[in-house]
């Protein structure tokens, strides 16, 4: 019981996690620009994401693979907006 708690409690956590990001797509467009990001850090973080869904799928993890590919999803559209707005 606590087990499944945990993990739903995590998957649930790891998808706000992921659409956090969308924070900061709403901040560049007010301002018009992205000068203030590092684009080495996003593209670090959009690796992980792969590599993590890449293990989730693996190992048929349904919460680190949802959670995940949200996160990647959500991150390249950050990058994509952050290119946009240079």
């Amino acid at each position: 019981m606590t087990h499944t708690a945990l993990g739903i409690a995590a998957g649930t956590w790891g998808v706000a996690m992921a659409v956090a990001p969308v924070l900061q797509i709403r901040e560049i467009r007010r301002r018009g620009s992205s000068l203030g990001l590092s684009l080495g850090y996003m593209a670090v973080l959009l690796v992980g994401f792969v590599l993590w869904v890449a293990y989730g799928v693996s190992s048929a993890d349904w919460p680190l693979i949802v959670s995940n590919a949200v996160a990647l999803a959500v991150m390249a559209t950050t990058i994509a907006t952050a290119l946009k707005h240079r």
